[in-house]
Order: C-alpha cells, then sequence, then structure tokens
C-alpha cells in the first residue's frame, strides 16, 4: 500500500513537470499577438474582438489555413468608390456634423474603411444628377478648346467640392474615365454613329488634357486617365478599340508631353471581365501602343466569371489589372444590372447583402486584382438622384444601389453590407501590399492573405456558412479561430520572423 502511494506520488510529479515543461515550450514558441476584427449578421460591425496570439503547432481536425507570406503575387493599389454629383446631393442634405461622420467612416484609415483609391467621371454620366446632361466644351467646332471650362464641377454638388471635402479626412489616388465626349464630336449620338470623328482626335486630345489641368489648377491630381467608359459597346460611345489606340498613340500621348501632364493612361473600361480578353489584344499586340499603357480596367457586371481574369493576366503578366466598376441596378422594376437571385428592390438596406459583394472583392483579388472600386459611393433612399438623357444611355427611374444611403428625407444615415465588407479589405490593406499565398480551409471559407508594406500581415476571411472554427498555421505556429456565421473576420499581426 505504502509503496502504491508513492508511486501516485511520483507519477503526480511527472504529470506536473510535463505540463509546465509542455508549457514553457508554448511560451517560447508564442508569436505574435494577433488583431482581431469582426462584421456579422448577429451585429459586429467591424468590431475588434479580443487579441490572440499564435502558440506552438498541433494537430487539428478543424480546417487549416496555412500561410506562406513568401510566396507573393499582384501588388494592391488600393479600394474605394466613386465620386458622383448625385453622392454630392445627399451629402449637402446633412448638417456638418453628419457630413464628416459620413466622410470619417469613408476615408479615415483608423476608425472608418480607410478608401484609397477612388474614380472621378469626365463631365457628365448617369449621375451627375445636379443639372442636365454636360461636357466641358458644348461649343461645336471650338477645337481649340477656347470655350473649354469645368464651372459645373465647381458648384456645390460639383464633384471639386465633393473631392476636396474627402480630401481632408484620407489620402487616395484617383482614376477618372468618360462615357461621352462632346457631342459635336460624334457623328451622331444614334446606336451604331457614336463614333468621334477622326478629324476630332486631336481636339479630343486637347480636351483630356485641359480637364487634368484644370483639376491640378484646383488642387486635385488625377493620377489616372481612361479615354472610354465601355467603349465599342451600343449603350455609350461605339468608338472602337483599334481606334483608341491610334488615339492615344498618335494624340493623347503627344498632347500630354506637351503639356507636361503625367497622368497615366489605362486601357478603356470594359463592361465585364470576359470583354477585356476580346477587345485588348488589339492593342496590347502592338508593342508601339502597349508601352503607354499602365493598367488593365473591367467591370463586373458579367457576376462570376472571374477566372477570365487569371487569363487577362497571364496574356499580359506585367500589367495591372484593376476593377473598377459594379453595383446593383434596375430601371423601374425591371433589372439591367442585378446578378440572379439579385436583391428585390434598390437599394439594398439588408446587411446580408454585403456577403455577395465581399466575396466578389475576393474572388477578383485571388484571380489577380490589384485594385477593386464600387461605383456609387453615397446615394439617397431611392437609388438615386439620376440624370434623364436617352440619348446618352441614361433612363428615368434609374436605381442603383451605393456604399451608404443617405435618406435625403428623414436624414437617416445607412452603411450597407456592402460598406463593411469593402471596409474590411480598405482598412487593413494598404497600398503597396501584396496579395500572398493563403491555402487549405473549407467550402464555406473564402480567404486571402496579405503582407503590408510596414510587414504587417492581414488575413481576410469570409465564412459564408454556420458558426465555425478553423486553425489558421504560420511559420509553424498556429491559432485556433471562431468565426460567426455569415461574417468577415480581420486577423492582422507584426510579423517579426
Amino acid at each position: 500500500m505504502k509503496r502504491t502511494t508513492e508511486l501516485i506520488q511520483e507519477y503526480k510529479w511527472i504529470i506536473c513537470i510535463s505540463i509546465i515543461l509542455v508549457t514553457n515550450q508554448c511560451t517560447s514558441q508564442k508569436g505574435p499577438d494577433i488583431s482581431v476584427y469582426s462584421s456579422s449578421e448577429d451585429g459586429d460591425r467591424l468590431t475588434r474582438k479580443a487579441d490572440v496570439h499564435f502558440t506552438a503547432d498541433i494537430k487539428s481536425l478543424l480546417p487549416v489555413i496555412t500561410i506562406d507570406e513568401g510566396k507573393r503575387f499582384q501588388k494592391i493599389e488600393g479600394f474605394g468608390a466613386t465620386f458622383n454629383e448625385a453622392g454630392m446631393i445627399c451629402i449637402n442634405s446633412l448638417d456638418k456634423i453628419a457630413q464628416d461622420k459620413v466622410f470619417k467612416m469613408l476615408f479615415e484609415a483608423d476608425s472608418g474603411a480607410g478608401f484609397t483609391l477612388m474614380k472621378s467621371p469626365i463631365a457628365a454620366c448617369d449621375f451627375a444628377s445636379a443639372g442636365p446632361w454636360y461636357s466641358y466644351n458644348d461649343t461645336p467646332n471650338d477645337t481649340t478648346m477656347s470655350h473649354f471650362n469645368i464651372e459645373r464641377d465647381l458648384g456645390p454638388n460639383g464633384l471639386i467640392p465633393f473631392i476636396k471635402k474627402a480630401s481632408g479626412f484620407g489620402k487616395f489616388g484617383i482614376e477618372t474615365t468618360m462615357d461621352f465626349a462632346p457631342d459635336w464630336m460624334y457623328f451622331s449620338l444614334k446606336n451604331g454613329e457614336k463614333h468621334v470623328k477622326p478629324l476630332y482626335y486631336a481636339a479630343l486630345a486637347k480636351y483630356y488634357s485641359k480637364y487634368i489641368k484644370a483639376y491640378a489648377d484646383n488642387g486635385i491630381s488625377l493620377g489616372y486617365l481612361n479615354p472610354f467608359n465601355e467603349p465599342e459597346n451600343s449603350w455609350y460611345s461605339n468608338i472602337t478599340y483599334k481606334a483608341i489606340g491610334e488615339l492615344i498613340k498618335d494624340f493623347i500621348i503627344p498632347q500630354f508631353a506637351a503639356d507636361g501632364i503625367t497622368t497615366k493612361i489605362q486601357l478603356c473600361e470594359t463592361s465585364n471581365r470576359p470583354e477585356a480578353i476580346r477587345k485588348f489584344p488589339v492593342i496590347l499586340d502592338d508593342p508601339e501602343i502597349r508601352k503607354y499603357i499602365s493598367t488593365l480596367t473591367v467591370h463586373g457586371y458579367d457576376w462570376d466569371k472571374f477566372s477570365s481574369l487569371t487569363d487577362l493576366h497571364n496574356k499580359y503578366p506585367d500589367l495591372p489589372i484593376w476593377q473598377t466598376e459594379v453595383c446593383y441596378a434596375r430601371v423601374g422594376n425591371l433589372p439591367t444590372n442585378e446578378p440572379p437571385g439579385g436583391p428585390d428592390h434598390l437599394p439594398v438596406f439588408d446587411f446580408s447583402d454585403g456577403e455577395f459583394w465581399g466575396n466578389m472583392i475576393m474572388n477578383d483579388i485571388k484571380n489577380h486584382v490589384s485594385a477593386w472600386l464600387y461605383w456609387n459611393m453615397i446615394l439617397d433612399q431611392d437609388g438615386g438622384p439620376w440624370l434623364v438623357s436617352p440619348e446618352h444611355g441614361d433612363p428615368d427611374d434609374n436605381r442603383q444601389h451605393p456604399v451608404v444611403i443617405i435618406n435625403r428625407n428623414t436624414l437617416e444615415i445607412t452603411f450597407t453590407g456592402l460598406y463593411y465588407y469593402l471596409a474590411h479589405f480598405s482598412r487593413f490593406i494598404r497600398p503597396g501590399a501584396w496579395h500572398i499565398d493563403c491555402t487549405g480551409g473549407s467550402d464555406k471559407l473564402n480567404f486571402a492573405g496579405f503582407l503590408n508594406s510596414d510587414n504587417s500581415i492581414v488575413l481576410n476571411i469570409i465564412n459564408n456558412g454556420n458558426e465555425t472554427s478553423c486553425k489558421i498555421s504560420w511559420n509553424k505556429k498556429m491559432v485556433i479561430q471562431e468565426l460567426k456565421s455569415h461574417s468577415i473576420t480581420t486577423l492582422k499581426w507584426k510579423n517579426h520572423e
């Protein structure tokens, strides 16, 4: 009996010593603290959760996400949305305190979405809602651009006050594109005849140059010019990509050189992802034009043809790909730009809609997208106000979905599900970050990793199913992370390795 008691006591000491040794081993292998943020269907909204930390790796039956920052893909250049007069009209319905709240939520990096890349249209588009259709020179045959002016953009609902107000809350780049040149430059505005007359190519190059200089004179730098939005289609300019290549090489580039303009040229924005691989080669396969192209830009109105972007990247691996426009839209009760199973009405107030957009952003990035921009940043409770100009492809009752909804009657502000999912990318993944290798997971988890220029690592995980957990494996360390039902979770830590 005495010997049995002694053995039990010895075993107790062995167990205690083993626990101490394991604990010391885990402590010695402890990794950096991890900041955790969540947005979820149960009420989290970019909510800071309790920090977690890496420990020594152990086997687990949970889905495993393995991160390898040594394997890098594309560099990230930014996230954001679009300045339109419609948004400024909505902002101007609020008092200054409420206005500042909206701008902070959109552009401040510490407490808001921290948008770093924005879009600003050249003259009128479908949400240039402060007046009738306009260009910067509506004087026919004014090829010297002596009547060029940006007066409309300087008005209280104009793009310049909108951009300058936003710039007080954050730092962002701007890309710009154009639905239509001045009407007088076209053969006609009839479908199939909306081609710019070649005799006006030089005048159009001057038009772009004066526009960029006029904005610079008002303190706004336009980093990227897209000569046409969704060209070679029936709704906007019918001008072909072959003609656009000629315009860029023989007119825009010489005009910019003469005027000392350093704005980069993007290859005109396609209406969907697969369109790019069909239409870009006529320009990009000509080395004399390709050398002037900085970026390939696509829209997301195919909704899910992400792999076509990998095909585009593989064909032109030296050129970054940006997704520069997508939204829900319907004219009256008829969906005009909505995916199968899209929303019943616009705009969408329900947070759960954000999951659709979060997966789109994630899947674009996993197919080599370097920047991701939504269309309207701010609209009202009716998905407007909109411009009506049928000859320019802009119908009445053109309801769309924005990042932020401002009810101009009640002054209530709604940050949509889209806002929160997009903010999990824009706040934590900063310009210059690398998309890094992440593997594993499960069919309900959509995820991607990033290495910021400050050496911090970011992992975004979208859980498209019920509440679950996963194991995250990094540098022979691990952490178990709970994932709320239908949520997006961001984990961020400093890489001290």
